[in-house]
């Protein structure tokens, strides 16, 4: 028998933003860290070069802040934002557009600190 989940009430949370190429995932937490919403533009039935448009991206965060707003009465949010795909900027828009207040936007984007060797000289 399938376990029974509780409605777990959450007023100020996270929202993770993923912004890769080809997807726009979002990821929205309660303030430890625990999912309790989570959404990607492919499963609202974007497949292919669609998943990688801000429209895309929009309709996914829109989605994400609904089901977190209704389910889990989320109110005030601190936002992760991390890529630099298509989807960024279209996902704050979604959010600014929403009742939801906005506490801070965080760019977690990894950013290499001169990386890795170079692969030595080729000689022919």
């Amino acid at each position: 028998m399938a376990k029974k989940q509780t409605k777990k009430i959450v007023e100020k949370g996270r929202i993770y933003v993923t912004a890769t190429f080809n997807n726009t995932l979002v990821t929205v937490t309660d303030e430890k860290g625990s999912p309790i919403v989570t959404d990607s533009c492919g499963m609202h039935g974007f497949t292919g070069t669609r998943k990688s448009t801000p429209h895309a991206a929009t309709v996914t965060m829109e989605s994400a802040i609904k089901r977190a707003m209704e389910n889990h009465n989320l109110l005030v949010a601190d936002i992760f934002i991390k890529g630099i795909g298509p989807g960024r900027e279209a996902s704050l828009r979604a959010i600014k557009s929403s009742k939801i207040e906005v506490n801070r936007i965080i760019d977690i984007t990894p950013i290499p600190h001169n990386g890795v060797r170079p692969p030595k000289v080729r000689r022919v």
